[in-house]
């Protein structure tokens, strides 16, 4: 399972690629590990200078696999969730962080890109945060970086509503640096890579450090996840897996 994450370091650069294109990348508990435990450890890899996260297939990624949301809120899930492990990291994180998405980037496959301190987005791209329309509450800080980027009336229209926004319009809104054609993303993302590794290390850490406090996000990150889990329990997350496991619309008007 954990082949659904390939790690690479060249040259200062480390690339993680999701790589569950059958299934649109869709980030399972083991894959959460297993990039919690890379970026943790590239804290304190001299080699590592920037790090890359990218996506195999048509998807950047399609979120959190909905079926392990499911068996959460039918208390049916075991084991040490790493979800929390993973977003921490980014959020901690000093070494400079790229991200070059194509296709879908739902959910966390968004949050993270606020994480991100360069995002290359494929014309095809589109952002979408449906964590309402799955009965839930943002997460990854996403809840204080959103608002903070792009405004309180877009960020709570991208919450509330779920809408997906295309490229363009996540450049304009400040949530990219750049937008390029399918074919020339890799290319795109590997030239800016590059560039950064080039650059002093101690001052790019430096500089991220007085960007972001870290601790504060995770400060954010812990007081959504307390939400989070008891939104997870509820009936009408419960609904809205259902209706997703049954290929229907959901039916929240039953519940006050």
């Amino acid at each position: 399972m954990t082949d659904n994450v390939q790690i690479e370091k060249s040259g200062g650069i480390l690339t993680l690629t999701l790589a569950r294109p059958d299934k649109k990348n869709a980030l399972t508990n083991e894959m959460y590990g297993k990039l919690a435990d890379t970026i943790e450890g590239a804290e304190n890899d001299a080699s590592v200078r920037v790090i890359v996260i990218k996506g195999q297939g048509d998807s950047f990624t399609a979120g959190n696999d909905l079926s392990e949301f499911a068996a959460v809120a039918a208390g049916k899930a075991e084991g040490e969730r790493h979800v929390t492990r993973f977003i921490h990291s980014l959020g901690r994180s000093t070494k400079p962080l790229v991200a070059a998405v194509q296709g879908r980037a739902v959910g966390v496959g968004t949050t993270m890109l606020l994480h991100c301190d360069l995002v290359v987005l494929a014309e095809n791209a589109l952002l979408s945060t449906p964590f309402v329309s799955l009965a839930l509450v943002p997460e990854a800080a996403s809840s204080l970086l959103m608002p903070l980027r792009i405004g309180h009336a877009r960020a709570f229209e991208l919450f509330a509503l779920g809408e997906p926004i295309a490229a363009k319009v996540a450049l304009e809104w400040g949530l990219a640096n750049r937008v390029v054609p399918l074919e020339r993303l890799d290319a795109e993302t590997g030239a800016l890579a590059q560039r950064l590794a080039k650059q002093p290390l101690g001052s790019l850490v430096a500089t991220k450090r007085l960007m972001r406090n870290g601790e504060v996000l995770v400060k954010q990150m812990e007081a959504e996840g307390e939400v989070f889990a008891v939104r997870l329990q509820s009936a009408e997350a419960r609904e809205s897996f259902r209706a997703f496991a049954e290929r229907r619309p959901p039916d929240f008007a039953k519940f006050g």
